[in-house]
């Protein structure tokens, strides 16, 4: 299964080499050309491959977006069409507001099949990920299977919380956010 992340901030490059870690193939996209990348990739998640977003899109199995919120709207919505996509964005929307990113994120990428997690650890505590127990949301009982297996192979212990919607259960402003278990505790 091959792998893309979008976004080469602080948790984009985590993602990265634990993927990478884990035996799986990685391009990873800021938001703009790869060259201007390629040294952060080269040392925050070597072996990784810098790649426009649209080019490390069209190649994967598996889309992980860790971008800021505000960059989502300048992504091109039909790319995502078939992928299973990790939404690890947070936004601090209004208290009004009456959907969760996710679900934006689903009405959006309409043909994506949208998983939030990862969005509820800060990038400092991911790793070592042995025994950290993360939330996992989704619509898509397939999709959520290969959410769960790829969690589980770069080290988290997948948690199904429910639907999209529960999604929210993950989100700035609920108890879980911030919070992840270890095995021991």
């Amino acid at each position: 299964m091959k792998i893309a992340v979008l976004g080469a901030g602080h948790v984009g490059p985590v993602i990265a080499r634990l993927a990478l870690a884990a035996g799986y193939p990685v391009a990873i996209a800021g938001s703009g050309d790869p060259s201007r990348i390629e040294m952060i990739t080269e040392f925050l998640a070597p072996g990784a491959v810098p790649l426009s977003a649209s080019d490390a899109v069209a190649d994967a199995d598996l889309v992980v977006l860790a971008i800021p919120w505000h960059r989502f709207a300048t992504l091109e919505p039909a790319l995502f069409a078939g992928k299973v996509v990790i939404d690890a964005m947070n936004h601090w929307p209004p208290a009004e507001e009456p959907q969760g990113t996710s679900e934006e994120v689903a009405r959006r990428l309409a043909g994506a099949d949208v998983v939030k997690t990862l969005n509820h650890i800060a990038y400092q505590d991911m790793e070592p990920p042995a025994g950290h127990a993360v939330g996992v949301a989704g619509d898509s009982p397939a999709a959520l299977e290969v959410v769960s297996e790829f969690l589980s192979r770069i080290g988290f212990e997948p948690m199904r919380v429910g639907s999209l919607f529960d999604g929210r259960l993950l989100e700035p402003g609920s108890p879980a956010f911030g919070k992840f278990a270890k095995e021991s505790e």
